[in-house]
């Protein structure tokens, strides 16, 4: 495994260039946040219009927003005749409209997004302005465990049908969609041996894909397996953020950020960013980790410090934030309207968190969805997102004999309550294990569900732990 590369600090500066609400809302009931960590609140003030900051991609020349937009998380709604959900397609045109004006061009969605909503919400959101105001971007998902989508005509009709759904005639950028994940055999199905590299090799030099590249998680073989081949790939989109750089959560599965990074520098790739704030949980730290950054920038918000950092490297393209209000959005603006690179003694402060932050308890969910549906109900993120909140605000109890325990144990389990339907919580996982194949971070989801469970169940009947 290969978890490292002679990159050094100092190299890595000479790489580098010269926040931030990404994390969604946090919920006002049930673990709220107390001195222990810091909520979301971003700086005030007005919103640039136009002093974005931009990069240009070296093979086709594109000059690409530093921020870029995540579609999938938008908001949902209630459909008028009461039959189910929706995208609220009002919102994501007007978070659209406002993205564009003040200076973000480029769109990631999937096929997968939003429960397969995602690509038509925004070809309906983007059909609306010039077809050279945008880059669009989407994937070949074909990652579920179906012989159909992988053979070589379902993938193609899935590519297919991402034109239809997002009203264009080419494709700004086009990936291979979760490159590792399930290893080195399930990504020559669903890539190589079914001859899709080659049909979009095709497709590009005719003029349908402008920018071919691939989305990475996973096995680091396929990976270096894409890099050896004699393609000059477009661009590749990774997981970088501070903690990600040399500490991941896996280390025995996972690969460094700082050798993914290098080894596209090398390959004159450049690199699109996921996860600048690790599913939000770099926006909420623990306040040792807060006082360090206050101790430096008193107004800067831990999510600005993460942004910072994700977009400081001069050979990374984009930043991708799913977005899911407006004022995650103008506070994203902010930070990048123009960007303000990292010193050294900034990067020096956030390796002094980061110590802090991977001894901490979390459950490293980053709330992509993945996972989702469950075939027997459960939300999955929800609920690692409510025993995630209660980890970064100081409530997670040790024994019943704690301080705080009355406060703490009410609060934990009356928001997960609210946070989380009774019948969707983890008591009703049966191990099936079929999450876990779907899931980038490599989470022992049913595991991961049995700790809950049992710390809920101890609160509930007030025992130990």
């Amino acid at each position: 495994m290969k978890n490292s590369t002679n990159i050094t600090r100092k190299d890595f500066l000479k790489l580098a260039g010269a926040g931030t609400l990404a994390a969604g809302a946090m919920l006002t009931t049930g673990c709220k946040p107390r001195s222990r960590v810091t909520g979301s609140g971003g700086a005030v003030g007005e919103v640039p219009v136009d002093r974005m900051t931009y990069r240009v991609n070296p093979h086709t020349g594109d000059r690409v927003s530093l921020l870029g937009y995540g579609c999938m998380r938008f908001p949902l709604r209630q459909k008028a005749d009461g039959s189910g959900e929706e995208i609220d397609q009002d919102i994501v045109n007007e978070l659209v409209d406002y993205a564009i004006a003040h200076g973000v061009n480029y769109f990631d969605t999937a096929p997968v997004y939003i429960r397969g909503w995602s690509e038509t919400a925004m070809g309906i959101a983007l059909k609306r302005h010039p077809r050279d105001k945008f880059f669009i971007a989407t994937k070949l998902s074909n990652q579920r465990d179906d012989p159909g989508l992988r053979s070589f005509e379902g993938s193609v009709n899935l590519y297919r049908q991402s034109f239809k759904n997002l009203q264009v005639d080419y494709l700004d950028y086009y990936l291979l969609h979760t490159v590792g994940n399930g290893g080195m055999k399930t990504f020559k199905e669903r890539f190589i041996e079914n001859g899709m590299v080659d049909f979009l090799l095709k497709e590009k030099a005719a003029g349908r894909i402008r920018n071919l590249g691939w989305s990475y998680h996973g096995d680091i073989a396929a990976f270096d397996y894409l890099l050896a081949q004699d393609i000059q790939w477009d661009f590749a989109q990774i997981q970088l953020n501070y903690q990600d750089w040399r500490h991941v959560a896996n280390p025995t599965r996972d690969t460094n950020a700082e050798y993914l990074y290098g080894e596209l520098v090398k390959h004159n790739v450049p690199a699109i960013i996921m996860e600048p704030l690790l599913g939000g949980r770099l926006a909420r730290v623990p306040a040792q980790a807060l006082a360090l950054m206050k101790a430096a920038h008193p107004a800067a918000t831990p999510a600005q410090w993460a942004f910072r950092y994700a977009g400081t490297p001069e050979h990374v393209l984009t930043v991708l934030s799913g977005m899911t209000y407006m004022e995650h959005l103008q506070e994203n603006i902010r930070t990048y309207a123009p960007l303000v690179p990292l010193n050294e003694q900034e990067y020096a402060t956030l390796e002094k968190v980061t110590g802090i932050l991977i001894d901490a308890a979390y459950i490293q969910c980053t709330e992509c969805q993945y996972c989702m549906p469950c075939p027997y109900g459960l939300d999955i993120p929800g609920t690692f997102a409510h025993y995630n909140r209660c980890v970064s605000a100081g409530q997670m109890l040790k024994t019943s004999r704690d301080r705080h325990y009355r406060t703490a144990r009410r609060e934990f389990l009356l928001g997960y309550d609210r946070s989380v339907p009774k019948l969707r919580q983890a008591d009703h996982c049966t191990g099936c294990e079929i999450c876990r194949q779907h899931c980038p971070q490599r989470i022992h989801i049913p595991q991961e569900m049995r700790r809950i469970n049992r710390y809920a169940e101890n609160l509930k009947q007030r025992l130990d732990f």
